[in-house]
């Protein structure tokens, strides 16, 4: 009987100890899953973008930080915001912003920030808490205003 409880615990322990499934057909975990979550959050909740009558201008990040998002999995089309741009100087200064977010044990905070324009744009900071519906803005702080 102790011998069969041994078999039993070994066994046990090496089911634990088998990696996880790999290859072609299993996705990659991102480590920016949250990061891109909280970011659609705000996006769709605070600035009310879709992707019929209020499309998202171009997105551009705060510093080295450019997490890689499958914008469509969330319902968005974010383009990449490029300074450089040819066309319109004016639409050169049309983009959102989003910083890092922290995490806390009430959620996520992340600053973000639009110019719709020159010198037409607002700064925000948002807390945003994560639920069974997943993550939903609580509320924006105003922090700048162009």
């Amino acid at each position: 009987m102790r011998r069969v409880a041994a078999l039993a615990v070994v066994s046990l322990l090496g089911a634990c100890a088998t990696p996880a499934p790999s290859g072609p057909d299993v996705p990659t975990p991102s480590a920016d899953s949250d990061d891109c979550a909280v970011i659609a959050a705000v996006a769709k909740e605070h600035y009310r973008f879709n992707s019929t009558d209020n499309r998202p201008l171009p997105i551009r990040f705060e510093g080295d930080y450019a997490p890689r998002c499958q914008w469509s999995r969330y319902g968005l089309a974010f383009e990449a915001y490029d300074p450089d741009a040819p066309g319109d100087p004016r639409e050169r200064v049309r983009w959102v912003s989003f910083a890092r977010p922290t995490y806390d044990g009430r959620g996520a905070v992340i600053e973000t920030g639009i110019m719709h324009g020159p010198l037409a744009g607002m700064g925000y900071e948002c807390r945003v808490h994560s639920g069974f519906a997943g993550w939903t803005v609580g509320e924006c702080r105003n922090t700048w205003v162009s």
